[in-house]
């Protein structure tokens, strides 16, 4: 129950698969609602800093079904893709894997649908 989404970056199209309830994208700025593109499109610092991940949807972004929206899989639970990290460890590595995504300083998806 997918739906591609079109979006024109750096003067190219790109097509992403998008979950067909997931929220309208907000206007750059604003407060997040976690609809992904920014984690469907490219990857952040902590994706390359310790996922080794350069390009492609983040491997560690996360689907909620009940909330019908993503989450940042590193900054919810970040032993989940780092094994090596001991668990205990998790609270401190929570808030600065979210600093360096800047959660709560809104959308940063520079980019807009188009048909």
């Amino acid at each position: 129950m997918n739906i591609n989404f079109s979006f024109m970056r750096m003067n190219r199209i790109h097509i992403i698969e998008l979950h067909r309830v997931l929220p309208a994208k907000p206007s750059y700025g604003a407060v997040c609602n976690g609809c992904g593109l920014c984690c469907l499109t490219e990857t952040c610092p902590v994706a390359r800093a310790w996922l080794w991940q350069w390009k492609g949807a983040c491997k560690a972004l996360e689907w909620n079904a009940d909330l019908q929206r993503y989450f940042c899989g590193m900054v919810r639970s970040p032993s989940r893709y780092l094994r090596w990290l001991p668990r205990r460890l998790e609270r401190w590595m929570r808030p600065i894997f979210a600093r360096w995504i800047s959660v709560e300083s809104g959308c940063d998806a520079d980019y807009e649908e188009i048909n």
